[in-house]
């Protein structure tokens, strides 16, 4: 029975119409990249029949090529690896001193990151229609109940942020400075409350030249926002929607213009300090469950040089708090990893990546997690030293190189895993979810690809398995480089390069590929 396959399917065209030769699967994928727009742009192409490891397609399959998000396809596999698919994360809040008689904790209570990525109000299991609930200080306040509930009446110190799990280092090698105002860059911390991020929504005023109206969510007075945003009554505006943060603050300013018609923006915005920001946001839930906090929220980091060495290191500082007095688990990491490839979210990959370098190696840094990544791939996998350069686990560094047989040949090692079935199901499919959603809904090919996207500015890719016509599973790779035209233009042929795929019959008796 074929896993994509659960229910019937339309098959109706809705790409432009592909003239198909009658030639082989080669003819037909090199008649698609012929167009003189397509010729200018790099592509790189393997496609492997699992079972029997027999090639059906190849261009340019050894050279390399920056992958974008497809870099977490190793990334979550590395995790699968290592930590295991039951792996949790715990958060705890606890305290260097005992509750007093009157309910007093006279010093700072503390919220330990433990390197959960879903420490938000995410829904778990992933969800394609709600991401979250309303509420998105819903685990700091089941925290603070629990802190209420063992006796905590007043806080007379601080509430203090601690990330000292892993090393505090806001971005991976290859990530531009501009990445780090915006959501997809948010910086890497152990102690990651609602992803690192507010969002700024934005709504026309009431009437031309009125201020935009602006909500942010949750709104714990993180950022000082200066709204200058003025509402134009014409649908195309002049100057448009602006955000500046100047490097270094925590000031927002939106400018420009904003259509009376629009139905409104929304911003994700990073934050500069997580363990601040979730200690800020910690101490309102305090707040609101009726407990009294004198002191104010601070943020712990660990520093590199506290430790003998980033990439392995057999001691790391240690943080004594022996008043345990909440905790929350994270969801699994098979659900982890679902949210990461299927949303493509960077934090989360560049978390589970420190993760694992802190159980390898002792030590939560991205030096110590890229190397269990070449260690994982080079002796696990069997990839060859040239065939890769990982920079980080999310694929946002465009210092990142890969080529696309080394990408079947991890995509074929962990068809044949234990971790296989957590791994497929991890994956968008194609016209149903995640970031395939909406390609391939109303093609042959819907429900039949289950494959990872990445996307950069000049960059394309797409990799993963498919179904085809006679049930055949393939692993394949397609990416493309340094191209001058619309990237939509680009995308347009890779889907009809995985419909083709998806409706070619494969030669053969190796029937035991039919099986997922």
């Amino acid at each position: 029975m074929n896993l994509f396959l659960a229910t019937s399917i339309t098959l109706v065209q809705v790409l432009a119409p592909l003239v198909l030769s009658a030639g082989s699967l080669s003819d037909r994928i090199n008649e698609i990249i012929k167009t003189s727009a397509a010729d200018q742009a790099f592509w790189g192409i393997q496609v492997t029949d699992i079972h029997s490891g027999r090639i059906l397609y190849e261009q340019h399959q050894d050279k390399l090529f920056v992958p974008a998000s497809n870099g977490k396809l190793f990334s979550t596999a590395l995790a699968l690896a290592y930590l295991g698919s039951e792996y949790v994360h715990t958060t705890t809040v606890g305290s260097g001193v005992s509750i007093g008689e009157d309910g007093t904790l006279d010093g700072d209570l503390v919220l330990l990151g433990g390197g959960d990525p879903n420490l938000s109000s995410r829904s778990v299991p992933y969800n394609p229609k709600r991401e979250f609930a309303v509420d998105r200080l819903a685990p700091l306040r089941e925290l603070a109940q629990q802190v209420s509930l063992a006796g905590v009446k007043k806080i007379a110190g601080n509430v203090i942020g601690d990330d000292s799990r892993y090393v505090w280092q806001r971005q991976p090698s290859g990530w531009s400075v501009d990445d780090s105002v915006w959501g997809y860059g948010a910086p890497v911390s152990a102690l990651s409350f609602n992803d690192s991020t507010v969002d700024v929504q934005v709504l026309p005023g009431h009437a031309a030249r009125a201020y935009a109206r602006v909500a942010v969510r949750p709104d714990v007075g993180y950022f000082k926002l200066n709204n200058i945003l003025r509402t134009a009554t014409t649908r195309m505006v002049p100057r448009g929607l602006n955000l500046d943060r100047p490097p270094g603050t925590r000031k927002l300013t939106l400018w420009g213009e904003i259509s009376i018609h629009s139905r409104g923006r929304k911003l994700s915005i990073a934050v500069d300090d997580p363990a601040l920001f979730a200690a800020q946001a910690f101490r309102q839930a305090l707040n609101e469950a009726g407990l009294e906090v004198e002191g104010k929220a601070i943020a712990r980091h660990s520093f590199g040089h506290q430790f003998s060495s980033l990439k392995r290191s057999s001691t790391s500082p240690q943080n004594n708090y022996p008043t345990e007095l909440a905790a929350i688990n994270s969801p699994s990491l098979a659900e982890t990893i679902k949210i990461v490839n299927k949303t493509s979210q960077n934090l989360h990959a560049e978390m589970l990546l420190r993760e694992v370098g802190l159980r390898q190696r002792g030590v939560g840094s991205y030096q110590a997690g890229l190397a269990t990544l070449r260690e994982f791939l080079s002796k696990k996998v069997g990839l060859r030293k040239g065939e890769f350069t990982l920079l980080d686990a999310s694929g946002l560094s465009r210092g990142n190189l890969v080529s696309p047989a080394a990408t079947v040949k991890l995509l074929v090692h962990m068809w044949k895993s234990p971790g296989k079935e957590v791994f497929l199901s991890s994956l968008p499919i194609s016209g149903e979810d995640g970031t395939l959603d909406w390609r391939f809904s109303r093609t042959s090919a819907r429900g039949k690809i289950r494959a990872k996207t990445g996307t950069l500015a000049h960059v394309t890719a797409i990799a993963g398995y498919v179904s085809t016509a006679d049930q055949y599973n393939l692993a394949f790779s397609i990416m493309v480089n340094n191209y001058g035209v619309q990237a939509s233009y680009i995308r347009n042929l890779v889907d009809k390069i995985c419909v083709v795929l998806s409706e070619s019959k494969i030669e053969g008796d190796n029937d035991d590929n039919k099986q997922y």
